[in-house]
């Protein structure tokens, strides 16, 4: 076994990112985000290895080109003679040095704690071959994801297609009769019955992980559960997320709803596909966000009749169904995709407990 500080040098940075407003040139520079824009000069003739030290992401690993710098909330990692830099990579990644981290306001990670974690001894050959089989499942995993991407793009596609020339428009009280929420929650105890979180609704389909204990004494009305087919919509949010909308496309078993999230009954002859797609469109978002009143801090809420109020795009009956059955058609394809990216991840993750373990 090895330690990691024997297998690498750590070198910080001192660049801050706000001083490279009018900095441009031909060389990248990175935050833990990725990419932040090409700059003048770089820190890094030769490729490195980078972990987020401070700040949302703390831990991430990243392996960067040469002629490349970080800034100052990033760690160069460079490793020493005979350590291949994907391989190290993928051996940090496994190590989770989130777990390490400090402060609870910024969190923060040091060198000096994770560099005593140890991992096995391996020769160069053994090196190569670990990272090319690592490489060839991170590459099918990247072109999963990219995959389920360009499908969401293309049901985006087909929304304007299908609508972009329709001019004609009424209250979205025309397709929404009304909105219910749950009860308001106060306390965690484990029991069976789960309530969502406000994260269920990003703007994107239901997520059912989304969800957290009930409080042990609180049984909610049956009207309150989440049923398959369901559109939610986030009625208090951060300013960038008031009025996200989800679709369930399956409910998770006894699973309520809170006071933070509607429930949209529809009239009758209103898709709630349609309904979720019509409302996480650029302009329907902007409009939302329009009528959205501060609360305490960041929080933003948005009343049933300011909601219902706001001017959308009159769709037909047939045309909702049309465009229904098309974005039915493209989760089945994403459904697939899923299941095989998550294959992919499971045994990435078996392989590197068998190779870093």
């Amino acid at each position: 076994m090895a330690r990691l500080d024997e297998l690498c040098v750590k070198a910080s940075s001192n660049i801050a990112q706000k001083d490279l407003e009018h900095n441009n040139g031909d060389y990248p520079i990175f935050g833990a985000s990725g990419l932040i824009k090409y700059v003048d000069f770089y820190q890094q003739e030769q490729p490195y290895i980078a972990v987020v030290k401070d700040g949302a992401g703390v831990g991430r690993v990243m392996r960067l080109p040469g002629k490349s710098s970080v800034i100052g909330t990033m760690q160069y990692i460079i490793p020493n003679k005979g350590v291949s830099i994907p391989y190290l990579a993928y051996a940090m990644e496994h190590m989770n040095l989130a777990r390490y981290y400090t402060g609870a306001t910024i969190p923060h990670i040091y060198f000096k704690d994770y560099a005593r974690e140890s991992l096995r001894d391996h020769s160069v050959e053994e090196q190569s071959h670990i990272a090319s089989v690592l490489d060839r499942i991170t590459q099918l995993i990247s072109l999963r994801e990219q995959q389920l991407a360009k499908l969401d793009e293309l049901v985006k596609a087909r929304f304007v297609e299908m609508f972009g020339d329709i001019v004609e428009i009424v209250p979205l009280s025309h397709y929404i009769a009304s909105l219910s929420a749950g009860k308001s929650l106060a306390g965690e105890e484990k029991c069976t019955n789960k309530v969502l979180k406000t994260g269920a609704a990003t703007y994107n389909e239901f997520d059912p992980t989304q969800v957290k204990n009930l409080p042990i004494d609180y049984i909610p009305p049956v009207e309150h559960l989440i049923n398959t087919g369901d559109v939610i919509i986030s009625r208090m949010n951060t300013a960038e997320l008031v009025g996200a909308t989800a679709y369930v496309w399956e409910a998770p078993l006894n699973t309520y709803l809170p006071d933070r999230l509607w429930r949209a009954e529809l009239k009758s002859d209103v898709s709630p596909i349609f309904i979720w797609q019509l409302l996480i469109q650029k302009d329907t978002k902007e409009n939302i966000r329009k009528i959205a009143s501060g609360t305490s801090g960041s929080m933003k809420n948005i009343s049933k009749s300011g909601l219902l109020g706001i001017y959308v795009k009159k769709i037909s009956s047939s045309q909702q169904s049309a465009f229904s059955n098309f974005v039915e058609r493209i989760h089945k394809q994403k459904l697939t995709i899923q299941q095989s990216l998550d294959k992919l991840e499971m045994l990435k993750k078996s392989l590197m407990q068998e190779y870093f373990g």
